[in-house]
Order: structure tokens, then C-alpha cells, then sequence
């Protein structure tokens, strides 16, 4: 017997940022986010043998561990290793397991569509089917959330664990005490449709590392900058003003949100963008699109770009000269989900 899971990605549409603390807890942070079909996937193959086998087939790593309730955390595998921590601390009272875990994604990392968290909620997922743990979406994201912020005290926000939990559209509220309230969005199939082809994606090939940007935002939030905080708050009221013109299907008002929305995060952080990537947005605006932002927290992975469809095609052709890819995809309802076979 084997135990899947997968958790679909997310594009981050609006409010990003303000699902990090300081700023969440303070003045309560906004974001809209929506799902689509690229996945992270975990695979667990229970063993005979008292060992522990944990493997990356995207990276090519495997790694052997003697069986303990405990695995060490440190350089490789730092991610699963504190997942199978906190299950086995949490849910099996502390009793050791020996198994083989498999993780791959459909994205790289550094990608900016979330795909740590993503990669987290599928393990969890992965091993709420193997003991029967029956977890909902919100407890699936809290304890995403709280191993990867709290326990090994990476830097981030919440948006990427409860986005991959839950699926589809989403407006969520963060609030202190790590309160997060998530509200589905019920969009017309029509207004689906049009934004599906009215969306470009484009991987710049260019990784990232979020957590140099997100560190400067929660230090100028620490300081008080008023201009930091100020930009926030315009952030997260471009996050409410999106999530009414999808309501409505006011798709041309999304996009100028959408343009000046981006513009605001590249003043959070200098390292949010770079002349590579201004380039690029510059000449894609000169070859068909409207907007678009960066998904994630910036500095290089995907570019979004919003599009006119008639125009599609001379956009799609500018980009294919480009170093980097045009990732085709679709909206997905479906948040993360688990089988056995």
C-alpha cells in the first residue's frame, strides 16, 4: 500500500505581503489568490525495514536515516524532515515510523507560485491518509504554517499554505494571533473563462530567493517606515478592489489594479525587481499586454502578465524569443486532497 497527496500552486493576484508578520498581526492583512493545475506531489511507501528513506526526485537527492522519533534537522531535507517531527510528536505519540517519502513538483523552487508550502501541505496530507488523521483544510495550512514559520523559522507569510489547502479563489483575512479566515469566491464561469486566456504566464528562469525580500519588509515594518506601511495598506486595499471587479467581471479594472499594484511592491524592497526584469515587463507592455506583477514575493520566477486576447498570440511570441518559458495552465476549484492505492 502506497499514500498520495497533492496540493495545487497558486498565483498571487493581490495583497501579497500583507500576510507577514509584523503587518498582518497589526493591521490585518489581504489577499487574493486563486489556484491552478500545476501541483506538488508526496508519495509515502510504508517499510519493513527500520530506516527511513527520504527523496527529491525533481532534485535528484536521496538520503537513508536510521528510524527515530526525532530526525535532526539540518542541510538536506530540512523541510520533510520537520514535517515527519511534528506528525510523530503531534499525532502518533511520539512513535517512530519507517517509510520512503517521494516529493516532485510541477514547478521549480524559487518559482514565487508557492511551491514550499505547497510542497508542505502535500507531505502533511500524505501522512494524515497513512494514520487516518482526517485533518480539514484550515488545520492542514496551521500546521504547514506552523512548521515552516515557527519550527524552523523560515521567513513568510500564510497566503501559500492555506491557498494550497483550500483551492480555487480566495479573499483571505490575516489577523493577529495567527487568525486567518478564508472566504471562497463564487466567480462566474464566463468571468473564469475570459481571465484564464486574458493570463500569461512566463517563467523568467530566473530563481529567487524570497527570503532576503521578505526580511526587508518585516524590518521596515519593525522600524515603523511609514512608508513601508503605508505602501502595505495600499497593497491590501488593491487586494479588496480586485476581489470586487472579479465579483463583478470588470476584467479591465482588474488589470489596472493589477498594474498599479505591482509598481507599489517593487517600493518595498529594492530587490523586488531588477533591469532584467523591468525590461522585460517594459517590452512585453510594448507587445500586447496591459499589466502584470511578478508572482510571489519578486525578484525573478514567474511573470503574470494580464492581456487583451486578441492580442494574445504577439504577446506569447515576444516572450517565446526570450530565455525562459510560457507555462500553460488552468484555474483549478480543487484544493489538496489525499488517496491510497
Amino acid at each position: 500500500m502506497r499514500y498520495f497527496a497533492r496540493a495545487p500552486l497558486r498565483l498571487g493576484l493581490a495583497g501579497g505581503g500583507t500576510d507577514v508578520d509584523p503587518y498582518a498581526s497589526i493591521y490585518i492583512g489581504n489577499v487574493l489568490n486563486t489556484t491552478i493545475n500545476q501541483y506538488c506531489y508526496a508519495i509515502i511507501t510504508p517499510l519493513k525495514e527500520e530506516k527511513i528513506i527520504i527523496e527529491s526526485s525533481q532534485e535528484g537527492k536521496k538520503e537513508i536515516y536510521e528510524t527515530s522519533p526525532s530526525l535532526e534537522i539540518k542541510e538536506s531535507f530540512q523541510l520533510e524532515k520537520a514535517v515527519y517531527n511534528h506528525i510523530i510528536k503531534n499525532f502518533n505519540k511520539s512513535n517512530p515510523l519507517n517509510f520512503h517519502l517521494i516529493t516532485f513538483a510541477d514547478a521549480p523552487s524559487g518559482s514565487g507560485l508557492g511551491t514550499s508550502s505547497t510542497i508542505t501541505v502535500a507531505i502533511i496530507k500524505a501522512f494524515s491518509e497513512w494514520l487516518g488523521l482526517a485533518l480539514g483544510e484550515y488545520e492542514v495550512a496551521s500546521i504547514a504554517f506552523k512548521i515552516e514559520r515557527l519550527e524552523l523559522g523560515w521567513a513568510g507569510g500564510k497566503q501559500d499554505q492555506y491557498s494550497a489547502s483550500f483551492g480555487g479563489f480566495n479573499f483571505m483575512e490575516f489577523e493577529k494571533d495567527n487568525k486567518v479566515i478564508v472566504n471562497p469566491l463564487s466567480l462566474k464561469q464566463d468571468v473564469q473563462r475570459l481571465l484564464e486566456i486574458s493570463l500569461v504566464l512566463f517563467y523568467t528562469g530566473q530563481s529567487r530567493k524570497s527570503k532576503i525580500i521578505i526580511e526587508d519588509q518585516i524590518k521596515n515594518v519593525e522600524m515603523d517606515s511609514q512608508d513601508s506601511i503605508s505602501t502595505l495598506n495600499l497593497i491590501k486595499e488593491d487586494a479588496i478592489k480586485m476581489k470586487e471587479s472579479l465579483l463583478l467581471g470588470k476584467l479591465e479594472e482588474f488589470s489596472n489594479i493589477l498594474n498599479s499594484s505591482w509598481h507599489r511592491k517593487k517600493n518595498l524592497a529594492k530587490s523586488v525587481s531588477n533591469d532584467s526584469l523591468d525590461q522585460i515587463y517594459e517590452n512585453a507592455l510594448r507587445n500586447g499586454a496591459k499589466s502584470g506583477k511578478i508572482t510571489g514575493a519578486g525578484g525573478g520566477g514567474f511573470f503574470m502578465f494580464y492581456v487583451d486576447p486578441c492580442s494574445r498570440i504577439k504577446l506569447t511570441d515576444y516572450l517565446s524569443k526570450l530565455k525562459g518559458n510560457i507555462l500553460k495552465f488552468q484555474f483549478t476549484n480543487q484544493g489538496s486532497i489525499s488517496w491510497h492505492w
